[in-house]
């Protein structure tokens, strides 16, 4: 009997370590993958904010809710079933989406510096600013929840890629745990910066001259801050759709490009002594960028002469 005990309390402590080992095994895998879409997790929280931009302060939380939701839905309901079909039974097939992924994101990064430089790309808002009440909102909502659905196809393919090797049970836990922390994390961090400018708002009318000060200092830097994020939300665009661009080709064979980034970010770590890590990496980085603004200018071009060719070559030929 006590041989039997001492028999069964060894198996659960076995089972205990193996539970603890594959716990851990889950929270690094979902470290990784979380890591490798910081790139797209920027773009999304710098995207979001402007879908509730001239709402009313009572609407923007529950806007934000919303698009939450319909986030969840889209990474945990869609895209992480397909992805797990897919690393099954295709993952062969990681690498190419991958590349398509990435050539939307250089695509979506040039088309915001074209819309910059060109002053043109706002038909949309401008129809919506048409609207009004809860049509208006539920046109920014879903128009919101669509681009989500991009972004987060984004992130979810490459945190797959970098879990393909792991059972099927890792794969699939560690999506769900990125799939909701990186939702929550983004979306949280969307809702205070919608929320900053009536915190200090709330602050500035308050007796204290320190939380005026504070108040004042938020509200002031709200536009700057907003700017800022768009501005690294295309940087990140750009750098991580020309990455995974670089690094698909050299996976499908063609070295060349990748191998150019990469001996040029060994060059530089090699001479810079003590901020090689740091330099190298901002060479690669730099390096991405460029591959990914060269490869979104001409989706750019095409897109822009395709859709003046549907529209009769009405369009006047600075527009493109």
């Amino acid at each position: 009997m006590a041989g039997g005990l001492a028999a069964l309390l060894d198996d659960i402590a076995t089972m205990a370590k193996l539970a603890a080992a594959s716990v851990d095994d889950v929270g690094a895998a979902a470290g990784r993958a979380s890591a490798k879409a910081a790139g797209v997790v920027v773009d999304d929280t710098a995207v979001t904010p402007r879908y509730v931009t001239g709402f009313t302060p009572d609407r923007e939380l529950p806007m934000i809710w919303r698009i939450t939701l319909g986030s969840l839905r889209n990474k945990l309901l869609f895209i992480l079933p397909a992805a797990l079909l897919l690393s099954q039974f295709a993952s062969w097939a990681l690498t190419p989406l991958l590349m398509l992924g990435g050539a939307y994101l250089s695509f979506e990064g040039a088309e915001k510096i074209w819309e910059k430089v060109t002053g043109h790309g706002h038909d949309q808002d401008d129809a919506t600013a048409t609207m009004t009440g809860d049509e208006a909102e539920r046109q920014m909502t879903s128009g919101a929840i669509r681009t989500d659905f991009i972004l987060s196809s984004e992130i979810m393919v490459i945190s797959l890629n970098e879990v393909a090797q792991e059972p099927f049970w890792t794969r699939a836990i560690t999506l769900v745990i990125v799939a909701i922390v990186i939702t929550v994390g983004v979306y949280g961090f969307v809702a205070l910066i919608v929320k900053m400018d009536d915190i200090g708002l709330h602050l500035a009318r308050r007796d204290s001259g320190l939380a005026q000060r504070v108040g004042n200092a938020l509200v002031r830097a709200m536009p700057a801050l907003l700017r800022g994020l768009a501005i690294v939300g295309t940087v990140a665009m750009l750098w991580v759709g020309g990455h995974i661009l670089l690094v698909g080709l050299d996976t499908l064979g063609w070295h060349a490009p990748y191998g150019l980034v990469h001996h040029l970010e060994e060059a530089v770590h090699g001479a810079t002594g003590p901020l090689g890590g740091v330099l190298g990496w901002l060479t690669n980085t730099v390096g991405s960028a460029i591959a990914g603004l060269l490869v979104g200018a001409v989706i750019v071009v095409v897109v822009h002469l395709v859709q003046r060719a549907r529209r009769g070559g009405q369009e006047p030929a600075e527009h493109v």
